[in-house]
């Protein structure tokens, strides 16, 4: 392992065309019982793009993805991007006005999205919009051949001579932030900064050639584009994409296609441990390499992972959408530091923690953290002043969330700025209590937030799921947090939870639960 930045190719195209030139027999795509190698997923990426051409898409314009994992999510970006064309994901949990939004913003040309899925047509859920740039839907799931048909094939020159134009600084994605504080803002990334902080992303938690890739987070998310497919074809590892989050169909997965790296929040791991608990034989040995990020991990599940699971590398990690990942602990970390902090910052990548004028902080002491890099997105959509506030003069990006850095390097997040409450005049930051109750034995996640409070200002309310069999009363929960956090940490109310609201990316969305 190194810390230098690699060399890869300069564009998301460019990798897929350089696996199929690598490692043309190999495969580089697996969905249901039928298998693609990287050649043939390449050979396909190329007739898109000869379809988005006879349909009209030219270099500069932008085109939306509106659906689940699947290999024509892969194939239209792939073909938009290959024309110079620039992808626009979108969340598959939006409603039509929330997508309208998107769509007018970023003056998109083509939406593709499927006719159904769950029961939803997306294209009705946009009816009623006013989209003057938008010519078509095309249903993913029930009109690809047809749009596949426009085009001359895989052999059009007319695709040889738009990848000739591609270059790294052009514009690969736009992708809409959460938009869970305030309207969502779309970041804009290059080519060459999506491929190079993947690929040393990818070095860095060990993805490896031949590895087979279940990608359960979602495409339109970081987690599941570029830090999924995308770096698949960087590193020779097979695309497994997973349209919905199932027990049963992951474990099917696990055991049919020997999936060996295998991203995601906590609660995949512990659904796995409690299938090994369930009195049905399990075959998980394939298992190699466990990454997570979208929520706290105790350590006693990192060492379940590696003692029950047999995940030998287990890593955490720090990203947002405006810098993709930031830093990675290291193969080899311990339990405590991969459960307890994000890692060292990434290749290229600078880390300040600051006060509030910007002045740096001791190592542990919190702070907002600032980012500065080649991966710092290349601003907002159309929004030159929100661009400024996130991205200071110096090249520095204002992340909002606060954490620290210790001795070593390593960063940890206390929390977002927004997210902490005070009080009784001390600063209390959710994710270290939640961290304390998650030492408690009967408590599987928590999740913290703070509530307005007549005398304290604001006070923190638990929302807690138990662990399978535990028994155990909110009173004596409370009991528990008194006796093992300080009194202004400990939460005033606790709330027994069967599960925990999550978005399609697998956090935990506070905002529902202060409501």
């Amino acid at each position: 392992m190194t810390d230098a930045m690699g060399t890869w190719p300069a564009t998301i195209p460019g990798a897929a065309k350089a696996a199929a030139e690598r490692w043309p027999d190999v495969p580089g795509l697996i969905v249901g019982e039928r298998a693609w190698t990287f050649a043939e997923v390449w050979a396909d990426a190329r007739a898109a793009a000869s379809a988005m051409l006879a349909s009209g898409i030219r270099n500069g314009d932008r085109i939306a993805i509106w659906a689940p994992n699947t290999r024509e999510w892969i194939l239209a970006a792939l073909g938009a991007q290959a024309v110079g064309a620039t992808i626009v994901p979108m969340n598959t949990r939006f409603k039509g006005a929330e997508a309208g939004d998107i769509l007018r913003r970023a003056r998109v040309k083509i939406l593709f999205a499927p006719g159904d899925f769950l029961g939803t047509d997306y294209a009705a859920l946009i009816a009623g919009e006013d989209l003057p740039d938008l010519q078509e839907v095309v249903r993913l799931d029930q009109a690809w051949d047809s749009f596949i048909a426009r085009g001359k094939g895989t052999q059009d020159p007319a695709v040889d001579a738009e990848l000739a134009k591609l270059t790294g600084e052009h514009i690969c994605d736009i992708i809409f932030t959460s938009g869970t504080t305030g309207r969502p803002k779309g970041a804009l990334t290059s080519h060459r900064q999506a491929v190079q902080i993947f690929g040393d992303w990818a070095v860095r938690v060990d993805l490896r050639a031949g590895d087979r890739y279940l990608i359960v987070n979602p495409f339109f998310h970081t987690f599941g584009y570029k830090a999924g497919w995308a770096v698949c074809f960087t590193r020779g590892a097979t695309i497994v994409p997973m349209p919905v989050f199932e027990v049963a169909e992951t474990v099917r997965q696990i055991e049919q296609n020997r999936i060996s790296f295998l991203p995601g929040p906590p609660t995949i791991y512990q659904s796995l441990l409690q299938e090994l608990d369930g009195g049905k034989p399990r075959d998980f040995s394939s298992l190699r390499v466990a990454v997570t990020g979208a929520a706290p991990v105790a350590p006693a599940l990192v060492e379940r992972m590696r003692s029950e699971l047999g995940m030998s590398n287990i890593v955490n990690g720090y990203g947002m959408t405006e810098c993709g990942a930031i830093s990675m602990t290291c193969q080899g970390d311990d339990a405590e530091t991969v459960a307890n902090t994000c890692g060292k910052p990434l290749p290229g990548i600078e880390v300040r923690c600051v006060d509030d004028d910007g002045n740096d902080l001791s190592s542990g002491q919190p702070g907002e953290l600032w980012i500065r890099g080649h991966a710092v997105m290349k601003g907002y959509l159309d929004d030159p002043l929100a661009t400024r506030e996130a991205i200071d003069a110096d090249g520095w990006l204002h992340s909002g969330d606060i954490g620290t850095i210790d001795d070593r390097g390593y960063l940890k997040i206390t929390d977002r700025k927004k997210d902490m409450f005070i009080s009784g005049g001390f600063n209390v930051y959710p994710v270290e209590v939640e961290n304390l109750l998650a030492a408690h034995p009967a408590i599987n996640m928590a999740a913290v937030v703070g509530m307005p409070d007549e005398r304290m200002g604001e006070v923190g309310r638990a929302f807690v799921v138990l662990r399978p069999g535990a028994a155990v009363t909110e009173d004596e929960l409370l009991r528990w947090a008194r006796a093992n956090m300080a009194n202004y940490k400990a939460p005033r109310s606790i709330r027994i939870m069967p599960d925990l609201p999550r978005n399609a990316a697998g956090k935990v969305l506070k905002t529902e639960l202060r409501d």
